[in-house]
C-alpha cells in the first residue's frame, strides 16, 4: 500500500524580506516558521528546508538500521541518529552527515559498522538524496 504524506508552506513577500510557515499536514504534528535568514544564516526559533530534510533523513535511517539489525537477530536497545544537512547559499544543499550512536548487544564494532553502512545506502531518503554526498560516523555506545 502506498502512503502519500503532505506538508504545506504558506509564504508571504519576497525571498529576502518574506517569511512563511510550513505545516506537517498528514500528521498534524506541527507548524514551523521559515525564513530566508534562518536558511542562509541560522536563526533561532525558525526552521528551514534543510532541518526538515535532516528530520526525514534521521528518522528514515533509524528505521532502516533498526530493521536490518533486528532481521539479523540483533534488535537494538537504542539508536540515536542525527542528520546534519548543509546548505550553502548560491550553491544549494551540499551534503548530509549521519552521526549514529547505538546500543546493540552482541555485535562487535566492525559488525555494527557493516550494518550502519548498509542502512546508509538502503534508506529510502538516502536514495532520494543520491545527488549529494552522505557521510557517516557510527559507533556503539
Amino acid at each position: 500500500m502506498a502512503v502519500t504524506s503532505e506538508a504545506t508552506t504558506l509564504w508571504f513577500g519576497s525571498l529576502m524580506e518574506g517569511s512563511g510557515t510550513t505545516s506537517l499536514d498528514s500528521s498534524d504534528a506541527g507548524e514551523f516558521p521559515v525564513t530566508w535568514a534562518a536558511r542562509s544564516e541560522g536563526v533561532a526559533g525558525r526552521s528551514n528546508p534543510e532541518e526538515l530534510l535532516g528530520a526525514a533523513h534521521s528518522a528514515c535511517y533509524s528505521m532502516a538500521l533498526s530493521h536490518a539489525l533486528a532481521g539479523a537477530g540483533h534488535a537494538p536497545e537504542s539508536l540515536q541518529v542525527t542528520a546534519a544537512v548543509t546548505f550553502v547559499p548560491g550553491e544549494g544543499i551540499t551534503g548530509s552527515h549521519l552521526l549514529v550512536s547505538a546500543k546493540v548487544p552482541g555485535l562487535t564494532a566492525e559488525q555494527f559498522q557493516e550494518f550502519a553502512e548498509g542502512a546508509k545506502t538502503g534508506c529510502p531518503v538516502s536514495r532520494a538524496l543520491a545527488g549529494i554526498p552522505i557521510t557517516l560516523e557510527a559507533s556503539l555506545a
